[in-house]
C-alpha cells in the first residue's frame, strides 16, 4: 500500500512541489543524485572509477515537447565528450529513458525516440564507450525492445533493460540471451498490475533467479541489477555453474546504496558497476528510491510534518 501511494505521489504534480519545498528533500535526494550538473556527475565517477565502474543517467522522463528531446540529447552527447576528455569513458557508459528524447511525443514519437538515441549512441561509439535503454513501465516494453533492435544494427553494444517482475520477462531474456546482447536484470521500480507483473516479492525473487539463470547459460553479457544479498549470492553461483568468470558478467548497484557491497564486491575481482543519476528532474526518480526503502519514508514524513 505505501509503496503504491509513494508511486502515485510521483506522478502529482501537488506532491511534487510539497517535497521540492521541504527542508530534508536537499539531504536526501544528495544521497541518490550525484548533484544537478555535469561537472558534479563527473566528480562522482571520478570518485567511484578507483574500483568501480558508472553507468550515468541524466535523469528526465515523459518528455513531451520535441525542443526538450533534443535538449537532452545536447546534454548526453557534452557528457560523452567530456568522459572521453578527461579520460573517463573506460570506466563510464550512459543509461537513456526513452521518454526523455521522444518517445511520448504526440507524433511521430518512437522515430524521433530512435532518431534521437541513434545519435547519442554515435556520440558514445565516438566517445569510446556505450548505451544502455532504460526500461519504464509495461507499456513502453515493445517499443524499447524494437528500438533497441534498431540501434543494435550499427551499435551492437547497446544495452537493454528487463524488469523481472513482469511476467512477460522470461520470454525477453530469451531473445535477448544471445551472443554480444548486453541485459541489465533487475526487479523492476514500478506500480504494475497484476494481469501483467509479479505482486508478490517472493515471485519477484523466483522470477529474478529464473530470468538469471536464462541469461547465465546464454552467450550475452548478464548485468546483475540488486542490492538484495540473497540474489547477488545466487549470481555467483549461477555464474560459476555456467562457467562464467569475473569479466564474464557485472553487478549493478544504485549511487547511495549499499556502498560498503559495492566495495567489497570489487575488491573480491569482481565488476561493478554503480548507476548515477544526476540533474534537476530528480524527482520521479527520488520516489522510486523512497518506495523501495521505507526507513526513510519516515524520515522525510517527520520532516514535512515539522516543517515551518
Amino acid at each position: 500500500m505505501l509503496r503504491t501511494a509513494l508511486l502515485a505521489a510521483g506522478r502529482s504534480r501537488a506532491c511534487r512541489a510539497a517535497v521540492e519545498r521541504a527542508p530534508v528533500t536537499r539531504e536526501l535526494v544528495a544521497r541518490y543524485v550525484a548533484g544537478s550538473t555535469l561537472e558534479e556527475a563527473l566528480g562522482a565517477v571520478e570518485a567511484l572509477a578507483a574500483d568501480r565502474e558508472v553507468t550515468l543517467d541524466h535523469l528526465g522522463e515523459d518528455v513531451t515537447d520535441a525542443a526538450r528531446a533534443r535538449a537532452t540529447v545536447d546534454v548526453y552527447t557534452r557528457l560523452l565528450a567530456e568522459l572521453a576528455r578527461t579520460g573517463l569513458a573506460a570506466r563510464a557508459e550512459v543509461s537513456v529513458k526513452l521518454s526523455a528524447v521522444g518517445r511520448l511525443l504526440p507524433r511521430d514519437g518512437e522515430k524521433i525516440a530512435l532518431d534521437n538515441a541513434r545519435r547519442i549512441c554515435a556520440a558514445a561509439a565516438e566517445a569510446g564507450t556505450a548505451v544502455t535503454l532504460d526500461m519504464e513501465d509495461h507499456t513502453a516494453v515493445d517499443a524499447t525492445l524494437g528500438i533497441l533492435a534498431a540501434l543494435r544494427a550499427d551499435f551492437p553494444s547497446t544495452g537493454a533493460v528487463l524488469q523481472a517482475y513482469l511476467r512477460r520477462t522470461e520470454a525477453d531474456c530469451r531473445d535477448l540471451s544471445g551472443a554480444g546482447s548486453r541485459v541489465r536484470l533487475c526487479k523492476g521500480a514500478y506500480d504494475e498490475p497484476e494481469s501483467v507483473a509479479y505482486r508478490d516479492r517472493r515471485e519477484v525473487d523466483r522470477s529474478y533467479v529464473r530470468c538469471l539463470r536464462i541469461l547465465m547459460r546464454g552467450t550475452g553479457y548478464p548485468m546483475v541489477a540488486t542490492h538484495d544479498p540473497r540474489l547477488v549470492a545466487i549470481a555467483g553461483r549461477l555464474a560459476e555453474d555456467a562457467g562464467r568468470g569475473p569479466a564474464d558478467y557485472e553487478h549493478q548497484m544504485l549511487y547511495g546504496v549499499r556502498d560498503r557491497e559495492q566495495r567489497r564486491l570489487a575488491a573480491e575481482g569482481r565488476r561493478m558497476r554503480v548507476y548515477v543519476p544526476y540533474g534537476d528532474e530528480w524527482y520521479g526518480y527520488f520516489m522510486r528510491r523512497l518506495a523501495e526503502r521505507p526507513a526513510n519514508v519516515a524520515f522525510f514524513a517527520r520532516s514535512l510534518l515539522s516543517r515551518g
